[in-house]
């Protein structure tokens, strides 16, 4: 049961990675802009990598590949992120995306503290720890 509920989790903080990554890469001109209107360099780039890893990293959450490692990274991305993009939390729409982010970094660590459980590809193929 344990490692069910630990799947479930991954799964349920991949989702945003996943669905967001891919929103962004369908409109990626609207991303580059919203990273552009925040003052960053390299929009492009910065685009094309958060593409790259809310995509990647989301998917390799939910299969449980080098799930540890990976909720780590995504937890330091989400850092920044969040003060850059969701920064103002005077305003309520802000103050709940904040929160939200905030939510999902707890949940990020958690699996960096406790590992994925034994629903994963790593455990699968016998691939180190996840």
């Amino acid at each position: 049961m344990k490692s069910l509920i630990q799947f479930i989790s991954r799964l349920l903080i991949s989702l945003i990675f996943l669905v967001l990554g891919i929103q962004k890469l369908l409109h990626f001109a609207q991303t580059e802009a919203t990273i552009t209107q925040h003052g960053l360099p390299m929009a492009k780039f910065c685009a094309a990598g958060a593409i790259f890893l809310e995509i990647v990293g989301g998917l390799a959450l939910i299969l449980g590949i080098k799930a540890k490692p990976v909720a780590l990274v995504l937890a330091v991305y989400l850092v920044p992120t969040t003060l850059i993009f969701h920064g103002h939390i005077g305003d309520p729409a802000m103050l709940i995306q904040f929160l939200k982010n905030l939510a999902v970094i707890g949940g990020l660590l958690l699996i960096y503290a406790f590992g994925a459980g034994d629903i994963t590809l790593d455990k699968t193929l016998k691939i180190g720890k996840s």
